[in-house]
């Protein structure tokens, strides 16, 4: 692990030279990345290869999605199999802060969702967390388009039915007497009700009107890559109100936020009443959105439907409820798509400390690094006067900075700076990054050079670790 500047650690001293694109004149001092402690668990993981970045894995991720990763430049190791990994990819794995390594430097979610992720505490840590938004969206969506045809016929019933009558013979002699013991009605012509019109809604809303039905939404935030995704015929509503009162079928895909102001329950009794007796209500989103109680009111009271993919102990044998394994995202390809967007996020944040896709980090990016610069990133607080204080440190060692942006979101603000070293003629990265992270609110920094895994330090309660 990282050897704390307040541990006795045993130092590497190093003097390394940059490749002839960047530095090629100048000498850095590198001997706080190599402490003892680090070379030894590195060398015990590693063997006597030259330095890779280490990507952990949970669950089984798709083996095209990790052949994103360039074999010449990173490892990738199930659970303990990586020791002091760069980068934590995972499924639904419900990963503890435990298992984030002092070296983590960003955790990345094969899926939409990071309920299964201490995200909170991760921002407190200074560490992004990525999704992959997107990357399931035609897996889910072809999903909610049979739910629609579960929902309008009794399918599943009739299926049931036919095996009974299988067991006792009697399949062919009954199957034209029990149809109509099924019977349903066509999607054609009627109102699907879309509430969330992101990656997965807005590909909904389009495919729906393709197979000849009207199609109302509503999404507060509505992109404008995805309003340009919608068909042409669509009704926005001004809320979830307006949706459910004039649709056959809602389709809910929104996300599940916890606390005050959140969406738990956010389907509810109140919305519910508004529904037509006969509606469908399909739920590939999150279980958490539907007040079971006021759903099985719902279903008790008229011919209404409730499709689901996830559990649920009140509903879960309800004559007109539908639950089946939570398969939104079940498919090779979207596991495939997910990975690889995972695998190529990952990448592009290591290599060249780009932010897109994170949860809990502003989206931040920069021009490509000029010859005979460096690229520092820095993670702080959102606090006044950190950025202040981060730029006197370089200005105080003479560094003329060429290109920079700053992004904050909620608590954590998020630095790439690239400076002109070029007219220092010796660089000392000890004292260089110690004081850098050691100004006050400041979380963490990194280095960004050719020695890939090299250069990252965190302020950890006041202590230093590189």
């Amino acid at each position: 692990m990282f050897a704390a500047r307040k541990v006795n650690a045993s130092v590497v001293n190093t003097r390394v030279a940059f490749a002839a694109r960047t530095l090629s004149d100048i000498a850095v001092s590198l001997d706080h990345h190599s402490s003892q402690s680090w070379v030894e668990s590195h060398e015990e993981n590693q063997g006597p290869t030259e330095k890779n970045y280490r990507i952990q894995t949970y669950n089984k991720i798709s083996p095209k999605g990790l052949a994103v990763f360039p074999s010449d430049s990173f490892e990738i190791g199930s659970g303990s199999e990586i020791k002091n990994s760069h980068a934590i990819l995972l499924r639904s794995y419900k990963l503890k802060e435990e298992e984030v390594g002092i070296t983590t430097r960003a955790i990345a979610r094969c899926g939409a969702g990071t309920n299964n992720v201490p995200v909170a505490r991760m921002s407190e840590l200074g560490i992004p967390v990525f999704n992959t938004p997107g990357a399931n969206a035609n897996a889910v969506k072809e999903l909610v388009l049979c739910g629609l045809l579960l929902g309008s016929r009794r399918i599943v019933d009739g299926v049931n039915h036919m095996k009974e009558l299988g067991a006792q013979g009697l399949a062919k002699e009954r199957v034209e007497k029990d149809k109509a013991m099924f019977g349903g009605r066509e999607i054609t012509g009627k109102t699907l009700g879309i509430i969330g019109l992101g990656h997965i809604g807005a590909s909904t809303a389009r495919d729906a009107a393709r197979l000849g039905m009207k199609t109302v939404g509503y999404d507060p935030a509505l992109s404008i890559e995805n309003a340009l995704k919608l068909p042409r015929d669509i009704s926005i509503a001004d809320s979830m109100a307006g949706v459910v009162a004039q649709s056959d079928y809602i389709s809910l895909n929104i996300p599940y936020i916890k606390g005050e102001g959140g969406t738990h329950g956010i389907i509810g009794k109140e919305l519910l009443g508004m529904l037509k007796p006969d509606a469908v209500i399909l739920n590939f989103a999150r279980g958490e959105l539907v007040d079971s109680e006021a759903m099985k009111e719902f279903l008790d009271g008229g011919d209404g439907r409730y499709v689901t993919d996830f559990p649920d102990d009140l509903l879960w044998d309800h004559k007109n409820c539908v639950v089946i394994p939570h398969l939104g995202a079940s498919t090779g390809e979207a596991e495939d798509a997910a990975a690889a967007m995972a695998a190529n996020t990952i990448i592009d944040y290591l290599e060249t400390g780009t932010i897109k896709n994170s949860v809990n980090f502003p989206s931040v990016s920069l021009d490509s690094r000029a010859p005979n610069s460096i690229r520092v990133t820095v993670v702080n607080k959102n606090e006044p006067g950190v950025l202040a204080k981060i730029t006197d440190v370089l200005a105080k060692v003479n560094l003329n900075i060429i290109q920079q942006v700053n992004n904050s979101r909620g608590a954590v603000a998020y630095n790439v700076i690239d400076f002109d070293a070029s007219t220092a003629e010796s660089l000392d990265f000890k004292g260089l990054q110690e004081e850098l992270t050691m100004v006050d609110g400041v979380l963490s920094s990194r280095f960004i050079y050719g020695a890939r895994g090299t250069g990252y330090a965190r302020n950890i309660d006041g202590k230093y670790f590189a």
